[in-house]
Order: C-alpha cells, then structure tokens, then sequence
C-alpha cells in the first residue's frame, strides 16, 4: 500500500470523525435556547470547515494531477490540525472535567447550561472533544503525509525540467 492509499484511509478517518462532529455539534447547537457559547461555534465552524476542505483534498490525495499544488494540501491540512488542535483544547478546558449527572455542575457550565438536556448536552460535548482529538491526528498525520508527497513531487519535477536554479547544465552531445 503506497503513499496514497494511506493518505485515502486517513481521508476517510478525518470524513468520519468530522461528520460526527458536525452531528453532534449541530445537535447541542439545535436543542439549546439561551443561545450557544462561541466555543460550541467554533466547533460547528471547525467542522464545517473540514468538510468542505475535503471535497478537494479527497480527489486531490486520490490522483495527485488533479492536485492545483501539492503545497495547497500541505495548508490545508496545517489549516486544518490547528483548528482541530484549538477546538479540542477549547471545549475540553470549557467542559473542564466533571460528571455529567452532577446537576449542580451541569448548572453553572457554560457549555451545558442553557439547554433543554443539560445532561444530554454534557455527553454530547465529551464526546465531540473526543471526536475533535481523533479527527487532529488524522489531519496531523495526514499534514506530514502531503508535506513528503510535496516534498517527493517537487523533487522529481525539478528533475525533469532542467537544471535546478543556480546549477550549470551540462552542454548535449550535438554541443560538443
């Protein structure tokens, strides 16, 4: 299994991970009604994000020559770790780390209060904060995997194309 198909596996790990995100995420979002805390925004966005960058990373990793620039997979996916990376640390440190079936707790939470379910809504942020961590070391990994294939295709097409800048050619044998 080459370069490729590890980088389309872990586009289907960030697909599926990001999709439950955006499921639960929306659920929270739909079920409150004293309005959201801009961190549960935020994930919606990171989400959202995420999935609309897929719809050209997917074909992109698939066949490389559908790729505009192999350095716009490597953004994409840096883009995308950082959110992940800043979304996971956001609600997880706003969750903070208690029982879900401690009312007083899911009371006074920024994150639970506010919802119709409080308990629910707890569970539903735990588990988005997880989703949010496997959805980072898909993209994580799959930043390092663009960046080689970047890296291997830059290489070889300055090969093909002459001389690197800077170098001296050498003369062909009609010069000589």
């Amino acid at each position: 299994m080459g370069m490729r198909g590890i980088q389309l596996g872990l586009r289907l790990w960030q697909f599926i991970w990001t999709l439950l995100v955006m499921a639960l995420i929306g659920n929270m979002l739909n079920e409150s009604f004293a309005g959201d805390p801009a961190t549960v925004n935020y994930c919606m966005f990171v989400s959202a994000w995420s999935m609309f960058t897929l719809l050209y990373l997917v074909p992109a990793s698939f066949n490389l020559d559908w790729a505009l620039s192999p350095f716009l997979m490597v953004a994409l996916d840096l883009l995308n770790a950082l959110f992940f990376l800043t979304a996971g640390i956001a609600l997880a440190s706003r969750l903070e780390a208690h029982s879900c079936s401690n009312e007083e707790y899911t009371l006074h939470n920024e994150i639970t209060n506010g919802s119709y379910s409080r308990q629910k809504r707890c569970r539903e942020a735990q588990a988005s904060t997880a989703f949010l961590w496997f959805a980072w070391a898909g993209y994580t990994a799959s930043f390092i995997m663009s960046f080689l294939m970047a890296r291997r295709s830059n290489t070889s097409m300055r090969g093909r194309t002459g001389p690197a800048r800077g170098s001296v050619g050498r003369p062909s044998m009609a010069q000589v």
